[in-house]
């Protein structure tokens, strides 16, 4: 191995610098994060330790796909998927409109609800800002919505899924910090509605102080038939989301088996619906193992250069480095958010969570805060790397189904009023710890 550096010779802090380079250096060329990770976990393996490090690194990847509570992760996107090719958002979209009434800013409060309530049942961003892209956004346009708030409402809704359980991203963070993931989605609940309201709040704010900017559609009477009709929209999703969640509440189920509830009660709902066919069943299997394969690669890339960086002391310096930063603990968590806001620009939440969480969470113990309520933090924030540019994914995923006059430009610059109630709501969240329960 005489063509690899002696890294060693670098000392950590050296080699750190030295890592993070290689790491900021790859990305830039296109190569995907997984095989990032894992071109430089196997780089400094060899310059640090030596041929005989690499075992070291399977043993990391094992530990990693071998946890049990990692099956919900494809069970949830697997329901994901199939909603995506339901009906089943479609009617709940049109059941909303009699819950939403006649109020101003009224379709993009019904647009919020279904965000709630498809984030709810499956906890996948991707679908769900296409959903409402395709089934919100037009309509909005067509009543004369200002296009702004119409834009953020679908991608700031479409994106509560990361915070609202079944949430993928607690899960992923739950096998990271070794914490329980029912906790975490009992200590998410109402943070996750917390930030719905105020999503809320600001359409009514604006739609009140502006009229122009959501005017109230036509009369549109709704016989009791119809509204019972449309109200039937609402039963099956409803009855899923109670039978997930109320079955890992309950402590029924444990969030693996109540991920395959989860799956059984969108199936069976497409059967009653009459729509479900072996096409609809390939297609959103095929989804699953794209978006599947995507969490598992670059989990197994992040694990590896983790455990490298650990073996080397890295983990010990950079920990050393953030806590020598104040001797005030909050001052260390909003630097460590300042960290995560940052990295949320550029990086997957995946790669976020597995490559800072094994750092972040042994700290935030040592300080005595609660790792559960971390997490929910950490999730909170993972929403604002979901709009921020110039990569987040939600503008992306709206991109795709906008009309061609909205640029990306215009999607990010309707974000930003959304971003800044995130960031109150992490700042809500560290100020009032106890919103979480913990």
């Amino acid at each position: 191995m005489d063509f690899l550096p002696d890294f060693q010779a670098l000392g950590i802090g050296g080699a750190t610098l030295a890592m993070f380079a290689m790491l900021m250096a790859l990305l830039l060329t296109g190569m995907p994060l997984a095989f990032v990770t894992l071109l430089v976990a196997l780089i400094f393996a060899l310059g640090w330790f030596g041929p005989m490090a690499v075992p070291l690194i399977t043993s990391r990847i094992f530990s990693f796909v071998n946890s049990f509570v990692f099956v919900s992760v494809p069970m949830f996107v697997l329901m994901a998927a199939i909603l995506d090719r339901s009906g089943i958002a479609r009617d709940l979209f049109d059941a909303m409109k009699v819950l939403a009434g006649r109020i101003r800013g009224g379709v993009a409060i019904q647009t919020l609800l279904v965000a709630v309530v498809l984030a709810a049942m499956s906890g996948i961003i991707g679908g769900e800002v296409i959903l409402l892209g395709l089934l919100a956004l037009p309509q909005m346009l067509r009543l004369g919505y200002d296009r702004n708030l119409a834009i953020g409402v679908c991608c700031a809704g479409g994106a509560l899924g990361t915070m609202v359980p079944p949430s993928i991203v607690l899960i992923i963070y739950g096998l990271t910090a070794n914490v329980s993931v029912g906790d975490l989605f009992s200590a998410a609940f109402l943070p996750g509605l917390m930030l719905a309201g105020f999503y809320a709040a600001y359409i009514l704010i604006r739609a009140y102080t502006n009229p122009s900017l959501a005017p109230i559609a036509e009369p549109d009477e709704i016989s009791r038939t119809e509204k019972l009709r449309l109200l039937k929209g609402l039963f099956l999703p409803v009855l899923v989301v109670i039978f997930v969640l109320g079955s890992i509440y309950g402590g029924i189920a444990s969030v693996t088996e109540a991920s395959a509830i989860g799956v059984i009660g969108v199936m069976l709902s497409t059967v009653i619906r009459g729509e479900f066919s072996v096409s609809l069943l390939l297609g959103a299997a095929r989804q699953t193992l794209r978006t599947v394969g995507m969490i598992v690669w670059i989990g197994i890339g992040a694990s590896a250069l983790v455990g490298v960086f650990n073996l080397m002391g890295g983990i010990r310096f950079v920990s050393d480095l953030i806590t020598g930063i104040s001797d005030n603990p909050t001052v260390v968590i909003l630097f460590m958010m300042a960290i995560l806001f940052v990295l949320g620009m550029f990086l997957d939440w995946v790669g976020i969570a597995l490559l800072c969480m094994p750092i972040f969470v042994p700290i935030v113990k040592e300080m005595g805060y609660d790792p559960v309520w971390f997490g929910v933090v950490f999730a909170m924030n993972m929403q604002v790397s979901f709009l921020s540019p110039p990569f987040g994914p939600a503008a992306f995923y709206l991109k795709s189904v906008a009309p061609p006059d909205i640029s990306l430009g215009d999607i990010f610059r309707s974000l930003l009023p959304f971003i800044c109630l995130q960031v109150l709501a992490v700042a809500v969240l560290i100020a009032f710890p106890g919103i979480t329960g913990h």
